[in-house]
């Protein structure tokens, strides 16, 4: 089939009270239109045209990576107009789709499903039916069952707005109808709109057959027009995302309670406590166990990691057998080897850590390589930056840095070698030797503390 689709998103959505554009407000992390055209994608059609509008080069600018063709709508005058921005672009014997930009949740294979209506040259309609149909265009049908036409729901009768099949606005014809009934619309309605929806009772006429299809679910062709209904699909969406997470093995403690903006592959046996928030691309390798309260953004996961509750990791890849946590942040640029420990309030930014080496209490790591088997005391910070400029720390193989250190870059620790307690490093240590730096320990006899005065 030779397909052009058309995505309808110039839509002013003065409902979500918001300057940026309606289209731009995110689901599951991404702009909504994305995730209209994600799908459009998916059925490897000859072109995408979006239709836009209000704040465009807002719109264009935030999506300008995407492989799409834009059609500016400068005046909104209704769905038909928008789509007969579009037709001069299509061939006649192609097939157009057309879909809507704030409809973010429709499947590829419903949107399959519509296309396979339209072969033969009949037209494709996607329906639904709802419980409250008010606001949605009634599908009207004949005594033998067959559409006929649509009526909007402010044009509608009182009879008519008691059926509740609904027009989605999604439909599938050729090109070449498309463009004879578009050229003949007109906005004699309430809203002085030119309805793409009109071209049902003229296909109708023409004798083209109007051929139904349902999604599999009303959140497919549910819209958002204001910020509860944009909360209302972000569930939606999110509770797909667990039920396909489920099915690939991950255990959930509670579906409802789980956030994935972005493409998060897993492997065996992983678990993801309740509160987890992953952004950007995540991979879990087998045996992953995530605590409550955690955000992954962009982070590789080795196998059999455990990440202990209230930890953040972003740009940062995790080796094999690590735990972290728990309140731990590992910063982008970070390179754990396997085995790594990384305990409560540690703070790890642009550092390499070797293979079981440990850092398990209230110490800062940035701008380091560290060696293999270390152990950094609590307390211990690499003074990486001097206000201006910011500097290397380089901890070698089997070094034991005691509590509360400051290692004042650019400083190099010596394999083996010991750091004293409470040292402040400036030089570099030679490997294999205890160094530390301490004031003489003093005791003042006979000194008392300080007492406050009696109130007279």
């Amino acid at each position: 089939m030779n397909l052009s689709v058309v995505i309808l998103a110039a839509g002013q959505g003065t409902r979500m009270r918001s300057a940026l554009p309606k289209v731009l407000h995110a689901i599951g992390g991404a702009p909504m239109l994305s995730h209209v055209i994600h799908t459009a994608r998916a059925l490897e059609p000859d072109a995408i045209h979006v239709v836009y509008g209000h704040g465009g080069e807002q719109v264009r600018a935030a999506l300008s990576e995407l492989a799409v063709q834009w059609v500016e709508q400068a005046r909104q005058l209704g769905t038909g107009h928008a789509v007969a921005q579009a037709l001069p672009r299509i061939a006649a014997e192609q097939t157009v789709l057309v879909l809507y930009g704030d409809v973010p949740l429709t499947r590829a294979d419903t949107l399959q499903r519509l296309l396979l209506a339209a072969e033969g040259g009949a037209l494709g309609l996607l329906t639904a039916h709802l419980d409250d149909p008010s606001g949605y265009g009634r599908i009207i049908r004949d005594a033998q069952g067959d559409v006929i036409a649509i009526v909007e729901h402010k044009d509608a009768s009182d009879e008519q707005r008691r059926i509740t099949e609904i027009n989605t606005g999604m439909l599938a014809v050729s090109a070449a109808q498309l463009q004879k009934w578009v050229a003949a619309l007109d906005n004699k309605n309430v809203q002085g709109e030119f309805y793409l929806t009109d071209v049902i009772a003229m296909a109708v006429r023409d004798g083209i057959k109007v051929k139904t299809v349902h999604p599999a679910s009303v959140s497919e062709i549910l819209g958002i027009n204001n910020k509860q209904q944009l909360a209302e699909l972000e569930r939606s969406y999110q509770r797909q995302r667990a039920e396909q997470l489920m099915l690939l093995g991950v255990t959930l403690r509670d579906p409802a309670r789980l956030d994935v903006r972005g493409e998060l592959s897993v492997g065996r046996d992983v678990t993801v406590d309740i509160n987890v928030v992953f952004e950007g691309a995540v991979s879990l390798g087998d045996n992953v166990s995530i605590g409550p309260n955690c955000y992954l953004r962009d982070v590789v996961v080795g196998d059999g990691v455990v990440l202990q509750p209230n930890s953040v990791i972003e740009e940062a890849s995790i080796g094999a057998g690590s735990r972290i946590g728990p309140f731990a942040r590992i910063r982008p640029g970070t390179v754990l080897a396997d085995e790594v420990h990384i305990g409560n309030f540690v703070e790890v930014k642009k550092s390499e850590l070797g293979r079981g080496s440990k850092a398990n209490h209230l110490s800062y790591i940035g701008d380091a390589t560290v060696g293999a088997r270390v152990n950094i005391g609590a307390g211990t910070i690499t003074c990486n930056y001097d206000g201006a400029n910011k500097f290397q720390t380089i901890i070698e193989d089997d070094v034991f840095v005691g509590s509360d250190t400051q290692l004042v870059a650019p400083v190099t620790i010596g394999a083996g070698s010991t750091i004293g307690a409470g040292s402040t490093i400036t030089k570099n240590a030679p490997p294999g030797e205890l160094t530390l730096s301490r004031a003489p320990q003093q005791t003042r006899k006979g000194w008392k503390r300080p007492v406050k005065k009696k109130k007279e």
